[in-house]
């Protein structure tokens, strides 16, 4: 994961969190914040990542709390471009609305540390990416219908206007709609592929639309369905 996410051409210009501000919360750095920064942030806030600060200890991430709180209140930490709701997708390093909750709770009421004794081991570097799944590719303008029973295993967006919307969706021969990925906000340097948690099945007659800027389009990793199996 690059680690746009705490924004930090912005953050330069952020104040470190008041190392003196009152205690109000129990939620704690040992107990609860570190638990979520491992999961989510760990893989690029570390030395050696491809963030420019390591986040793995309290005294590294306390100084920038509040800046924290902001960036994932604004879903730009870490950074992913899908929303929420819209198909499940493999490597998605998102924060759950519990998770936010109590990144904001703990940086309201003080940051504290808590008691090292709860501290989880820290996390090790991440493991090498996992290989794409095989596949061709097919390329949806703006509609397209499937001559052939075809499993969609992944999507990229291509030629997408900065700060634009992206949507592709599948509508199947009796009228149901399977949305496939929607961006509201497209950044050329988030942009990737997006593999489905588990391969989407679509029948003979199937029309992909493609909805966003003038020129787009949407890239698909397809299967034939004999071939699909669930990861």
């Amino acid at each position: 994961m690059r680690t746009i996410g705490l924004c930090l051409t912005t953050l330069a210009a952020a104040l470190p969190a008041v190392a003196h501000d009152p205690i109000t919360t129990k939620v704690t750095w040992t107990q609860e914040i570190s638990r979520i920064v491992y999961k989510r942030c760990a893989g690029c806030h570390r030395e050696g990542g491809s963030a420019p600060m390591s986040l793995l200890t309290y005294d590294e991430a306390r100084p920038w709390a509040k800046a924290i709180r902001d960036e994932v209140l604004e879903r730009r930490m870490p950074p992913w471009a899908p929303v929420k709701g819209v198909s499940e997708f493999q490597d998605d390093p998102s924060l759950s609305q519990p998770e936010i909750e109590l990144v904001v709770s703990w940086v309201e009421g003080g940051a504290p540390q808590g008691d090292d004794i709860y501290l989880p081991a820290l996390p090790k570097a991440p493991a090498a990416k996992p290989v794409a799944p095989l596949g061709r590719e097919l390329a949806v303008a703006e509609s397209r219908v499937l001559a052939e029973p075809l499993g969609v295993l992944g999507v990229r967006p291509r030629g997408v206007a900065e700060r634009g919307s992206f949507e592709a969706a599948a509508i199947l021969p009796d009228g149901s709609v399977e949305r496939l990925i929607w961006i509201r906000d497209f950044r050329g340097e988030w942009n990737r592929a997006y593999w489905f948690r588990d391969p989407l099945p679509l029948p003979s007659g199937t029309r992909i639309a493609v909805y966003s800027s003038p020129g787009a389009s949407a890239v698909l990793t397809v299967a034939g369905t004999g071939h699909l199996t669930a990861r």
